[in-house]
């Protein structure tokens, strides 16, 4: 692999206007000159060749150490496409369906009972149980820990401790001297003793089926998570600075997470994670998780890049075939159906592992109907336009970033990057 993660092309060649693509390196330093972000990392790529790859920005704001094109970032939810393709990969090898019940490969899930509406004391049995489509889709009917019911506290208190919902750090690192934190496969136990606030299929809860989905995929495999990914995409792709925890040597390159604070009457952006003192670089490395959770993979704008520029090809990158174009139309095709996604409103369904934009019952985008992607919750975006063969990626650490004024980089950068099409 080259210094650049994809053939550099020329941007005329590729239908660009230059002059209009030159308007997205300035636009980002906006925001980074008016600290609404620390950094940004974005690329941009035609028919897989590289036309835009710039970073501005510094990686800690108590720093002047800059920001890099192989900075590494926290992807949290942009693990979700990787783990899409993991279960693809493992569907291509016969090892399970996206209809397989996940009690085939976690046998507690069996028989479940869901939490009557109007009752929520009282439970019924569930109509099917789940499935690792409704993981992948956001569909489960698990419990949201932001939503049980109070009496859930005294009735399941011990599960609740165990999924690290009440009682100690949710991230279960402060621990007593000799207790081990709670694997996932034991608290994937635990949480099979809770009802199911709804139905499988019936109703989307973001994120909650991931946990779950990491079980099943260990189990299917016969791997550790960070095993499987390594050896089935990963590997495969040259994404040699990808992965859950920080590399040796790689701690230059890896930089501070950051939220919008109000300090003095004024928002400014907070450190809540340092790069030196991360759970990413001092361990435990014991959180390898599907959805995201505890950061997700660490990854770069280039390696990203060679993950999305795969799925856009159909599967395949420089010669390597990671899944087959077909399994590739069914990951990112619509298995929500007229399901409304809370979190994008309407013309938006949920594939396996990704959302796509089909602009019905909405106002246009700028952007084709087909394209799809998702982003993280420490400010990371990726979207792929399959009709334009288009690929954008755009990556700081800043969680919530919605909540600083103006703070609108992703938006602008997709804007930018259409706009500048002729």
């Amino acid at each position: 692999m080259t210094d650049s993660p994809l053939p550099v092309g020329d941007p005329v060649a590729l239908g660009f206007d230059p002059e209009r693509l030159a308007r997205l390196a300035p636009a980002m330093q906006e925001f980074v000159d008016t600290r609404r972000v620390p950094n940004l990392v974005t690329l941009v790529a035609r028919r897989g060749q590289v036309v835009h790859h710039h970073a501005c920005g510094v990686l800690d704001l108590d720093d002047d150490a800059p920001a890099g094109l192989d900075t590494l970032f926290r992807m949290w939810s942009n693990t979700k496409p990787i783990a899409g393709a993991a279960t693809m990969v493992l569907y291509e090898r016969g090892l399970l369906t996206p209809d397989d019940p996940v009690s085939k490969f976690l046998p507690e899930y069996a028989n479940q009972r869901v939490r009557l509406a109007d009752a929520p004391m009282m439970t019924e049995p569930a109509k099917r149980g789940i499935t690792i489509r409704d993981c992948l889709t956001n569909t489960t009917g698990l419990v949201n820990p932001s939503t049980m019911p109070h009496f859930y506290r005294q009735q399941y208190g011990e599960v609740l401790t165990t999924l690290g919902w009440i009682g100690r750090d949710a991230n279960m690192l402060s621990l007593p001297d000799g207790e081990s934190p709670p694997t996932n496969r034991e608290r994937v136990r635990a949480q099979a003793e809770l009802p199911l606030a709804a139905h499988p299929g019936e109703q989307f809860g973001y994120h909650l089926g991931y946990r779950l989905l990491s079980a099943v995929l260990e189990e299917a495999s016969g791997q550790r998570l960070d095993e499987l990914f390594r050896e089935a995409i990963l590997d495969p792709l040259e994404m040699n600075d990808t992965g859950f925890y920080l590399k040796e040597g790689a701690l230059d390159r890896f930089g501070a997470s950051y939220v919008p604070r109000e300090v003095d009457g004024e928002i400014h952006l907070v450190a809540v994670d340092k790069a030196a003192t991360s759970e990413k670089t001092v361990g435990p490395q014991v959180e390898f998780a599907a959805g995201g959770d505890m950061g997700g993979v660490l990854s770069t704008a280039g390696d990203y890049a060679r993950f999305g520029q795969m799925l856009l090809n159909g599967g395949e990158l420089d010669g390597v075939r990671i899944l087959g174009r077909k399994t590739v139309d069914l990951m990112i095709g619509n298995h929500t159906g007229d399901m409304v996604i809370p979190m994008t409103g309407p013309g938006f369904h949920w594939g396996l592992g990704v959302a796509m934009y089909h602009g019905r019952d909405r106002f246009p985008l700028i952007r084709s109907a087909g394209t799809y992607g998702w982003g993280g919750a420490a400010g990371t975006t990726y979207f792929a336009d399959p009709l334009e063969e288009l690929l954008g990626v755009c990556l700081t650490q800043v969680m919530s970033h919605g909540m600083m004024p103006g703070n609108t980089y992703q938006e602008d950068f997709q804007r930018l990057v259409y706009q500048a099409l002729v």
